[in-house]
């Protein structure tokens, strides 16, 4: 690829990517507010999204945290809830196959739910390497300058605003809940038990051990019984 046409197809990426910053600077701003209500510094904060880039495990390792969860408690609950980029990769890959090695993890770094969507129903003649490294480029900037401006307006904003946005996490993660559960009966049973074998099961060992342990088996039944594509089996032609 030429770098005239490596740069077209960077710039096309970025254009595209525009309408997710008005979600990722405000999350990103949230993030930075509770990062910092649990004791975290603005280096801290602002080095957290730098490195980590995955808007709902940076909040959960917050709020673990913040419930005096231990390192190796967060590290496990993160990989699981980060497990999905490991097949979004994948299919990414699969659409840039000529790419380099270099490449290849510079655009793995900036998977997430929304770059993967936008790219995976973009044209095929379009999913290029330098457009997705252009729409990464895009949602890394504005999340890390979400997190910049929380970061230091915490100090500032009333306590009414600051304690209001920590609704922000369960928001983010009943968006991409909802979805899926009104096409797919079985996933929402699955979300239902989820959640009352972690309430159960949080009476009887530390609450971050308790969602582990309860994500794992509740995933493991899904493999066996949820349709990801919420298609209904048809009966078979007799």
């Amino acid at each position: 690829m030429s770098n005239s046409n490596f740069k077209a197809e960077f710039i096309s990426g970025m254009r595209s990517a525009i309408p997710v910053i008005l979600g990722f600077v405000p999350v990103g701003i949230a993030f930075a507010i509770m990062a910092r209500q649990a004791g975290f510094t603005v280096a801290q904060t602002c080095g957290m999204s730098l490195s980590v880039f995955a808007g709902a495990s940076q909040m959960m390792a917050v709020g673990m945290y913040e419930q005096g969860a231990s390192i190796i408690a967060m590290v496990l609950a993160t990989f699981l809830l980060n497990f999905r980029h490991l097949i979004m990769s994948t299919c990414v890959f699969e659409r840039i196959k000529h790419s380099t090695l270099t490449q290849k993890l510079i655009a793995g770094f900036g998977v997430t739910d929304e770059s993967f969507a936008l790219f995976t129903t973009e044209k095929e003649e379009r999913c290029t390497i330098a457009y997705f490294i252009g729409m990464n480029c895009v949602m890394y900037t504005s999340w890390n300058v979400g997190t910049f401006i929380g970061a230091i307006a915490s100090d500032f904003l009333p306590t009414i605003i600051t304690a209001s946005l920590g609704i922000a996490l369960y928001a983010m993660f009943i968006g991409l809940l909802v979805p899926n559960l009104t096409n797919n009966f079985r996933l929402g049973l699955l979300v239902i038990l989820t959640a009352i074998c972690n309430t159960v099961l949080s009476k009887l060992m530390p609450g971050s051990w308790a969602l582990i342990i309860s994500t794992l088996v509740c995933a493991f039944i899904g493999v066996f019984t949820v349709d990801l594509d919420g298609k209904k089996e048809e009966p078979a032609d007799e």
